[in-house]
C-alpha cells in the first residue's frame, strides 16, 4: 500500500450509494477505490492494512441504524471514524429490456432500499416478492446474469445510466423524497481530526449490568455535562440473551471539556466503553453549549477545587500567592 496514493474500500459493487459517498472525500476521485462485497470485508481490509480507509453506511433517515455496520465496528480490532458524509437517496426500478412492469414477480435490492420503497411497491406491484440482495447495485447487476432468479431490481439512478443492459421501469419510487443516508469513513487509530466546533463523537458502551437504572446511569454522564445525544441504539452482543451494548452519537469532540469529562464518567461505570472517533459533522451544525458546560466553566471549576486542596500560603501554579491582595 503506497503512502502517497491512498487506497479506499467501499461497499460495492461500483455504482452504490456508498461509492457516491466516497467520491465526496477530496482525494477519492484520484485514489484507488476497491469495492467490498460486505461491510465486514471492507472493515477487515482496514484492520489488516490492505487499505487506508473504508466508506460504509451507518444510518438512514427512514430505517435508522445500519445494523451490519454497528455490529462490525463494535468488535474486533479498534477502528476510528474520521469523516461522515450525507447522501440524498433516490431509487429507480430496473429490469432487462423487454420486461414490463406487469411482468415483474420478484424484485431484488438491499433491505434498507426495500423498506424505503415499500409503499410504492404495494401500490404498483402488490404481489411482487422481495429477494434480499447484498447491495442495490449488486441486485441491479445480477439482472445481467443468465441464471438471474428475479425479474427487476431497485437501485440508484447512476447504476441504470451506466449499464446499457438495463431498462428503467419506474423512477423516483422512494416513499420519502427527502431520504438521506449517512456514511462514515473508517481508518485505523491515529491522529484525531481537529476540533471544528461542529463535531460528533461515536461510542460503543456495553451495559455493565442489567439492573434498574443502569441505562439511566449511562445517560446521566452526558446529561449532567450538557452533551446532547443525536443517536442511541441498542444492539445484542451475541453472547447471551439480554446482553446488549449501546451505539451512541454525541454532539461534540473529545477535546471539548464537557465531552472528555463525560467519557471519563462512562469509563468509570463501563470500563469496556469503546471510543470510535471524534470528527466533523457533515451538516456543519454546531451544538448549543450552555455557559455552565463550556470549556471555561470546567477549567474554572478545576482551578477552584485545586485552590481548596492547596496548603495555605503555597503559591498557585502561575507563581502568584494564593492569598488575595489586601
Amino acid at each position: 500500500m503506497s503512502a502517497s496514493s491512498p487506497t479506499y474500500a467501499f461497499l460495492g459493487p461500483q455504482g452504490t450509494f456508498t461509492e457516491a459517498a466516497l467520491l465526496q472525500v477530496p482525494d477519492a476521485g484520484q485514489a484507488t477505490r476497491v469495492p467490498a462485497s460486505n461491510v465486514n470485508a471492507a472493515l477487515d481490509w482496514v484492520r489488516d492494512g490492505s487499505v487506508h480507509a473504508a466508506m460504509v453506511p451507518i444510518e438512514n433517515s427512514v430505517e435508522g441504524g445500519v445494523t451490519a455496520t454497528l455490529d462490525a465496528i463494535a468488535g474486533g480490532g479498534e477502528l476510528r471514524i474520521i469523516r461522515e458524509v450525507l447522501v440524498p437517496i433516490s431509487f429507480v426500478l430496473v429490469a432487462r429490456p423487454g420486461v414490463r412492469l406487469a411482468d415483474v414477480r420478484r424484485v431484488s435490492t438491499h433491505g434498507h432500499a426495500w423498506a424505503q420503497c415499500r409503499l410504492w411497491m404495494d401500490a404498483n406491484i402488490p404481489s411482487a416478492e422481495y429477494v434480499p440482495g447484498p447491495s442495490t447495485a449488486a441486485s441491479a447487476l445480477g439482472l445481467l446474469e443468465e441464471d438471474c432468479h428475479y425479474d427487476a431490481a431497485i437501485c440508484a439512478p447512476l447504476v441504470a445510466r451506466e449499464q446499457p443492459g438495463l431498462s428503467v421501469l419506474a423512477e423516483d419510487i422512494g416513499d420519502n423524497p427527502d431520504a438521506v443516508t449517512r456514511f462514515i469513513l473508517v481508518s485505523r487509530p491515529g491522529v484525531l481530526p481537529a476540533r471544528t466546533g461542529a463535531d460528533k463523537t461515536t461510542l460503543v458502551v456495553p451495559l455493565p449490568e442489567d439492573r434498574p437504572g443502569a441505562l439511566m446511569e449511562i445517560l446521566d454522564q452526558f446529561a449532567s455535562r450538557g452533551v446532547n445525544l443525536s443517536r442511541i441504539e441498542s444492539r445484542p452482543t451475541g453472547q447471551y440473551l439480554g446482553d446488549y451494548f449501546f451505539s451512541i452519537d454525541a454532539d461534540g469532540h473529545v477535546g471539548d471539556e464537557r465531552m472528555a469529562d463525560a467519557l471519563a464518567g462512562l469509563h468509570r461505570i463501563s470500563p469496556a466503553t469503546r471510543f470510535l472517533g471524534s470528527y466533523p459533522r457533515a451538516d456543519l451544525q454546531a451544538a448549543p453549549v450552555e455557559p455552565h458546560t463550556a470549556d471555561q466553566a470546567f477549567q474554572s471549576a478545576r482551578a477552584w477545587v485545586a485552590g481548596i486542596l492547596r496548603p495555605a500560603g503555597e503559591p498557585a501554579e502561575n507563581g502568584s500567592s494564593a492569598s488575595p491582595k489586601a
